[in-house]
């Protein structure tokens, strides 16, 4: 335990202690002299600016990029204009900000993704100072210009650039400033002099932090926590005030007795920690400072950078890379000397117990009379998450375990999540990866941004592991770590389109939730358009090969696609994207050979372009659908010139087609129209557009009997059919008279009774008669109709003795039980008896 507290140092009630995670894999000859330094927080990348060691007109600063351990992962001369400041996003992009306000974006391999610029006053005044900060909205970029003005963004990927109000009295760069998170909104906190300003979209108001020494006549470093907030101000007297971020509470304010402005200052604070602290760095000395008078002093032997954590300060060097953090309660109250807490109880016992000393037993009594067995299992597991040396994570969970035996009713969860967290942990510690995140810190990133950051560097084989040793849901951990590698995968130009196919299908085989479109898509864009085709066979849905065929210009393809698929939208969508992109003669050819899809662009002509479907007939030459097509576009014309023109040009192709049925259709058509024509003019009456039956029908309820005649005999109407209009038309028009002079002028043709044969309404004389309400007229046909029917008009009339005359001397039995189902037991009693003894003697017969 001695051992483990060597590097533990007191400040107030707390302990701090400075970790060793890497020796770095970099060969820097005069480590981070001259260079410009940024690295990213959890554990992140670190790039380096190196100017050259010989200044010359030709020589160029070489930019690196290293993992957090030195591991080189990019390295490249810098071709662009003079750098300002660098900086990562929140997905590990790197950011160089340029003196002209352009910023360039770099991935983890230093390949080149795009540029933006921070507007037009900044390439004028140029950038003196500039920040990159991270917040709830992204990673957002701060300049401050020659005019001493400050331009912000918010969010680099969402870019709105906005011009903060002028500072009154300030020339030049401020002394210090930074960037706050407050209430939604991005604000910059500077110093100008001893005089303090929050700008915001509107307005410069200045603040004055409470109790700051009066001593103080400038500040000159200003330092915000990574929560944004508590706020730390370092004065040209050497005191530190530390006090929220709104100049609401202060929380102390320490004398450092250095009056040097400091090269940087960061804050230091676990989360759920009463401990404020913060470091600050000078050229050879590292202070961390708190609420307490006293300090903590490091002595540098190196040029450093600070990288402020969650949880702690990274301290990157030349040769070292170190963790600076406060001990956790949780280890203070386990390893500290003479400590008699559950936990370090627990693993004095354990440690006795694999000594096979009676000792583990008093301790464990001690720990039993207590009832903190519990609580000393927690702080054995919650302490081994703090730790970084496997070997003391191993000796704390043993302890855990060892306690656990003892506890009925323990949860196994936190045990048992811990070891899960700590395997992974170790694997991403390592020094090939180089990403030492701290268990804090893995909490707050979660294991989904974990993984995306293996994939980011291409991890792909500890990705995987790590998503099947968590069980994570196949969809979000291992089909998505394989898409990402099939995606890079597509961009190595040495390997051939067949090698790349085979191995991405053998490889990614039936992972669920893997679109393979988004690979071939991804193949595309680096100018591998057979490859994407290869790969779009492996798609099962047509639906996401159809459109990326389509980018692709293999419109052919495309259409075959969406055939096979079913999909008439699908089809639908390739036919509309075909129609704008080729000539006309072109598109028809393409569809005269694909059946289906000529058809579907027949049904939408149909609907939405007459002219173009004409076209397509008269590219087919079918006759038969153009003569449709030329009688469906005559009714749609009100003058009757041109309706005839189409009726003719309709004939001219039925006779093409050797139809000679439809020919002799229109012909006639025409004929009608040309006769509805003279009687409009010569009669007044509004026939024109009318059917040949509704023509009849028109001119006999007219008393056009003449005329109705004529069109009788030139239009060979059936005998049945005129005699039916004819009857229909006296009847609406109560002329009785003349309806019965027309039944006895000769037999009728559709009989007394009976219905028409074809299919018109079904209204014989009698029927006819009684409809009109005039059965007195219906009586005089009851005599002329068939013995068959009979019955059924003297019941049409209401007539049920007739009708039971005439049953009853038929002798028909379905007759007489019709008659009888009419009659009522109350008014015809002896029709009902006269009737059953005839349905009698006809079911003896």
């Amino acid at each position: 335990m001695a051992f483990i507290t060597a590097n533990w140092n007191p400040l107030g009630e707390a302990f701090y202690r400075k970790i060793e995670l890497y020796e770095m894999g970099w060969s820097l000859r005069d480590g981070l002299k001259e260079c410009l330094v940024a690295a990213a927080p959890y554990g992140g990348p670190i790039a380096l600016l190196r100017q050259p060691q010989r200044p010359s007109s030709s020589a160029r600063p070489q930019l690196e990029i290293y993992s957090s351990s030195g591991v080189n992962m990019a390295s490249f001369p810098w071709k662009s204009g003079p750098v300002r400041q660098l900086g990562w996003t929140v997905c590990d992009d790197l950011l160089c900000i340029q003196e002209d306000g352009t910023v360039l974006i770099y991935d983890l391999f230093g390949a080149f993704k795009r540029h933006f610029s921070m507007g037009n006053e900044v390439v004028q005044n140029q950038v003196l100072e500039a920040k990159v900060f991270h917040s709830p909205y992204g990673t957002g970029v701060a300049i401050v210009t020659g005019a001493s003005r400050f331009t912000l963004a918010t969010n680099i990927d969402d870019l709105k650039l906005r011009r903060l109000p002028e500072v009154p009295g300030l020339q030049g760069a401020p002394s210090c400033w930074a960037v706050l998170t407050q209430d939604r909104q991005t604000k910059v906190l500077l110093a100008n002099g001893a005089d303090l300003y929050i700008l915001d979209n509107t307005s410069c108001t200045p603040v004055t932090p409470p109790g700051l020494s009066p001593q103080a006549c400038s500040i000159v470093n200003m330092a915000v926590s990574f929560s944004y907030k508590y706020l730390a101000l370092f004065t040209d007297s050497g005191h530190l005030w530390m006090g929220s971020a709104n100049f609401k509470d202060k929380l102390s304010e320490v004398d450092t007795k250095v009056r040097t402005p400091p090269k940087q200052m960061v804050w230091c604070r676990r989360p759920k920690s009463q401990q404020p602290s913060v470091v600050i760095m000078w050229d050879r000395l590292l202070l961390v400072a708190g609420e307490c008078t006293d300090t903590i002093q490091y002595t540098l032997d190196e040029e450093s950078v600070c990288v402020a954590e969650l949880d702690g300060v990274r301290i990157v060097g030349g040769s070292r890379h170190e963790l600076l953090q406060e001990v956790p309660s949780a280890c203070q109250d386990i390893f500290k000397i003479a400590s008699m807490a559950p936990g370090a109880l627990l693993l004095e016992a354990h440690k006795e117990y694999e000594k096979s000393s009676q000792k583990a037993d008093e301790y464990l009594r001690e720990i039993k009379e207590q009832s903190v067995l519990g609580e000393a299992v927690r702080q054995c597991v919650e302490a081994a998450g703090y730790e970084h040396e496997p070997e003391t994570q191993k000796t704390l969970l043993r302890a855990a375990s060892f306690g656990k035996c003892f506890l009925s009713n323990y949860p196994p969860e936190p045990f048992v999540s811990m070891c899960r967290d700590l395997k992974v942990l170790n694997s991403v510690r390592d020094y090939t990866v180089g990403i030492p995140l701290t268990h804090t810190q893995y909490k707050q990133m979660t294991v989904q941004v974990l993984i995306d950051r293996l994939v980011y560097r291409k991890l792909y084989p500890l990705a995987i592991e790590i998503c099947r040793y968590l069980k994570t849901p196949e969809y979000q951990g291992v089909s998505r770590v394989l898409k990402h590698w099939a995606c890079c995968k597509v961009q190595q130009k040495e390997e051939p389109d067949e090698s790349i196919a085979h191995a991405v299908s053998v490889k990614l085989g039936e992972a669920a939730g893997i679109s393979y479109s988004e690979i071939a898509a991804r193949a595309y864009e680096c100018g591998r358009t057979e490859l994407a085709i290869k790969l779009l066979e492996f798609e099962p849905r047509s639906g996401e090969q159809v459109p990326l065929l389509l980018k692709m210009k293999r419109s052919q393809l495309a259409l075959s696609k969406a055939i096979e698929s079913g999909d008439t939208d699908l089809v639908y969508t390739v036919v509309t994207y075909l129609k704008n992109e080729m000539n006309r003669g072109d598109f028809f050819m393409t569809l005269r050979n694909q059946p289906v899809a000529l058809s579907l662009y027949r049904q939408f002509c149909k609907h939405q372009e007459q002219d173009t479907l004409k076209d397509l007939f008269n590219q087919d030459d079918d006759h038969q659908e153009l003569g449709n097509f030329y009688v469906k576009a005559s009714y749609k014309e009100k003058k009757l010139e041109a309706r005839l023109s189409l009726l003719q040009s309709a004939v001219d192709e039925y006779n093409k087609a050797r139809n000679e049925f439809a020919a002799k259709a229109t012909e006639e058509e025409m004929k009608l129209l040309r006769f509805q024509r003279r009687l409009d003019e010569e009669k007044g009456e509004a026939l024109l557009g009318l059917s040949l039956q509704e023509t009849l029908h028109a001119l006999l309820t007219s008393n056009f009997h003449k005329q109705a005649e004529q069109l009788y005999r030139d239009f060979r109407v059936p005998d049945k059919r005129y005699w039916w209009l004819k009857l229909t038309a006296l009847a609406e028009k109560d002329d009785w008279e003349e309806m019965e002079k027309f039944a006895k002028s000769k037999k009728s043709p559709i009989g007394y009774l009976v219905c028409c044969l074809y299919n018109l309404y079904t209204k014989p004389f009698v029927e006819v008669c009684v409809k009109q309400h005039n059965k007195y007229e219906a009586k005089k046909y009851v005599s002329k109709v068939t013995p068959e029917q009979k019955v059924k008009a003297h019941l049409a009339i209401g007539d049920l003795e007739g009708a039971a005359e005439a049953a009853i001397e038929r002798r028909s039995e379905g007759e007489i039980s019709t008659v009888l189902s009419r009659c009522s037991p109350t008014t015809d009693r002896a029709l009902l008896e006269r009737l059953n003894r005839a349905r009698s003697t006809a079911a003896k017969k």
